[in-house]
């Protein structure tokens, strides 16, 4: 697919930039990303990927739409609840740009389905609220060298990874080796929402950084971010040598 005068016109702030350009846009274009969990970090990740001009997108999540998503999930309304975020997410971004390509994955990732899901993109975003799908989702990725950017949210705090899977990288268990007795997410912690909006930009911001290989992004680190102290931190993961992925 080529840049048409429209496609110059709605990308022209980014392609004027000397990091991006015409080349810069055609990566963008041809990235393939696949986003799991349509989400607080999903709904702002998916929009700006969109937004960007990413045109092949794969979004996955079995959830359907409620009441208590809509003060953090920004892609849905009232009209929304009941219904597919998958499905719903789909319909709202093809509004946005209609060349885009989304595949909707009404599942979880399993073990049974994760290959098959995964098999046709290149960068995964990790936007899930649960360790065990993390724990299944960074081994994979391990697995099957592929790149990896995940994140969490808090009550008032969120956390970004990267892990570029083609290079001999730690892993998110060097980060956290064992399941935590606890599982802390949304439903159970609560979550103040502006904090979702801010680390899916910054997914986002750092999925559109790998696709141009930009440098000093975020590789082998955790962005920590504070919202009440309006702090950001940057710490370096170390492999550990105990990691069952032996990295």
């Amino acid at each position: 697919m080529k840049l048409n005068l429209k496609d110059y016109e709605r990308f022209e702030k980014q392609i004027i930039l000397k990091k991006i350009g015409l080349a810069g846009q055609k990566k963008i274009r041809n990235a393939k990303v696949l986003i799991i969990g349509m989400g607080g970090l999903g709904c702002p990740l998916l929009t700006y990927l969109a937004s960007s001009g990413i045109c092949n997108i794969g979004i996955a999540d079995d959830d359907k739409i409620e009441l208590s998503n809509l003060n953090r999930q920004i892609l849905f309304n009232s009209s929304d609840l009941g219904k597919y975020k998958v499905i719903q997410a789909k319909s709202k971004i093809k509004k946005i740009y209609n060349k885009i390509k989304i595949k909707t994955y009404k599942t979880k990732i399993k073990p049974q389905n994760i290959k098959s899901i995964f098999k046709s993109y290149d960068i995964i975003c990790d936007g899930t609220d649960n360790f065990e799908t993390r724990y299944l989702v960074n081994d994979f990725c391990k697995l099957s060298r592929k790149i990896l950017i995940s994140a969490a949210i808090s009550k008032f705090d969120g956390h970004l990874f990267k892990f570029n899977f083609k290079k001999k990288v730690p892993c998110f268990r060097c980060f956290m080796p064992e399941l935590p007795s606890t599982n802390y997410n949304c439903e159970t912690e609560g979550i103040f929402s502006p904090v979702a909006g801010i680390i899916g930009t910054l997914q986002a911001n750092e999925v559109l950084k790998t696709i141009l290989n930009l440098k000093d992004d975020l590789s082998d680190n955790i962005l920590i971010f504070n919202s009440l102290n309006m702090s950001l931190r940057k710490v370096k993961i170390t492999k550990n040598i105990k990691c069952v992925n032996k990295c």
